[in-house]
């Protein structure tokens, strides 16, 4: 694997889990922390624990062990970081490979952007947010509005008053961690 072929990130995937959240790609700031969602301003952690995803507050240095949790991390972009969504090298292919070969019960994009390029391979239109009425690689398809900082301040999230409210309804559809 050369260096252009290295992941920014590595996946943290396990078989069954009961979501894996799916990024476009690694941002500025998480590729130097070498962890995911680790920019300032960032919330997904936040929101993990805020919406009952995980039982406990967890911080971008835990991400190795969100498995234990059942829930796993990627993105649609693995060699780069980026500081914005334009000319990315996304790999839906091997998304789709991922979540056929792990089999989690949803499929969880961090963004509008990582959703709609899942269903533009797909032949789908653009998704608007939360459960979505088709699959992915098997998965079930839900997409929550950016955890970034950069998206904060709207006065409202496609019919939610925050983007919590998005997480938490993701956290009621969520199966049980066995």
């Amino acid at each position: 694997m050369g260096e252009a072929d290295r992941p920014v990130l590595p996946d943290h995937l396990a078989p069954g889990l009961r979501a894996v959240f799916c990024g476009t790609a690694p941002g500025l700031a998480s590729a130097a922390r070498g962890h995911y969602y680790a920019g300032p301003g960032n919330r997904f952690w936040e929101y993990l624990a805020a919406a009952r995803i995980v039982p406990v507050a967890l911080a971008p240095e835990d991400d190795a062990r969100v498995t234990a949790h059942g829930i796993g991390l990627t993105d649609l972009v693995k060699t780069m970081a980026q500081s914005h969504d334009r000319g990315l090298p996304y790999d839906v292919p091997a998304l789709a490979a991922k979540v056929d070969a792990h089999r989690p019960a949803w499929i969880a994009f961090t963004s509008k952007e990582a959703g709609t390029q899942a269903a533009r391979w797909l032949g789908l239109p653009r998704p608007g947010l939360g459960a979505q009425d088709w699959t992915f690689a098997g998965a079930r398809v839900f997409v929550l509005p950016s955890p970034s900082g950069r998206n904060q301040g709207r006065a409202s999230y496609d019919g939610r008053a925050t983007r919590l409210a998005w997480w938490a309804e993701l956290a009621e559809l969520l199966p049980p961690v066995s």
